[in-house]
């Protein structure tokens, strides 16, 4: 199946070099042009785009402004392009798989979209996890037994993708559309709603102890009440995360049910 690309950039010349190099990968189907931000905000409402290869300097509104107005979590894979290396680290901020600079190299544009490639077979096959999930819930008894759960995420981070161990994580926090895993002195940010996380990993070993909040079981050290209505979890790396009626009830009922 082919990806679809969208080429935003003010310069005719420069959009014109991007789409020629383009046309060399028979994976890629380019499905739109555009030359202000004004004009990508409404090409992103009208369809879904695989990959946009965006201009950061544009009349109307910039790259970064786009994406500001259309939402990281509503966009698609974007590779930031520019004649300005300087913007290299907000691009990543906003969670950019890619950067490239002009005149666009042929060689950095295939390396770029084989990251494209590579993101996207991982949100398939996550996807398809997810689609998995659905199909055996609706046959019905018996399927919690049966379920696989990942062991393994792949994790975006700047100019690479990490792979982390689900068994090494030890608590997942809330960050909007997005969400922050800790792994010992590490934290990652995953472009996955807590609520998505929690429907794919273990439910007898990850609890949603808050809202906000997802901890390992095996990482928690003790269970601090306060009242009737909530308390804290105490982690073995020291941290005291707060804890919901609700989340303390689904601590009490995972000790119930063995893990194996």
């Amino acid at each position: 199946m082919k990806l679809t690309a969208l080429i935003a950039d003010d310069e005719p010349l420069a959009r014109e070099r991007l789409r020629l190099l383009l046309a060399n990968d028979e994976d890629v189907d380019i499905a739109g042009e555009c030359r202000n931000g004004r004009e990508v905000i409404e090409a992103l409402k009208q369809k879904r785009h695989d990959v946009l290869f965006l201009d950061i300097e544009m009349p109307g509104s910039s790259g970064f402004e786009v994406v500001e107005q259309v939402g990281a979590a509503n966009m698609p894979i974007t590779v930031f392009v520019t004649a300005h290396n300087h913007y290299a680290v907000k691009a990543f901020e906003v969670h950019a798989l890619d950067y490239l600079t002009k005149p666009v190299e042929p060689e950095r544009l295939r390396a770029a979209l084989v990251r494209v490639k590579e993101r996207i077979a991982a949100d398939a096959a996550l996807m398809t996890q997810e689609q998995l999930k659905s199909m055996l819930a609706a046959l019905g008894t018996g399927t919690a037994e049966r379920k696989e759960y990942p062991k393994r995420l792949v994790v975006p981070n700047a100019a690479k993708d990490s792979f982390v161990n689900v068994d090494e994580i030890e608590w997942i926090e809330a960050a909007d559309y997005y969400s922050c895993i800790h792994v010992g002195t590490k934290s990652l940010m995953l472009r996955e709603t807590i609520k998505q996380l929690a429907e794919i990993l273990d439910p007898r070993k990850f609890i949603r102890v808050h809202r906000s909040a997802i901890v390992n079981i095996d990482h928690v050290r003790e269970i601090l009440r306060e009242g009737r209505s909530e308390g804290w979890v105490l982690l073995s790396n020291g941290r005291k995360q707060k804890m919901s009626k609700a989340g303390w009830q689904a601590l009490l009922d995972a000790t119930k049910t063995p893990c194996t």
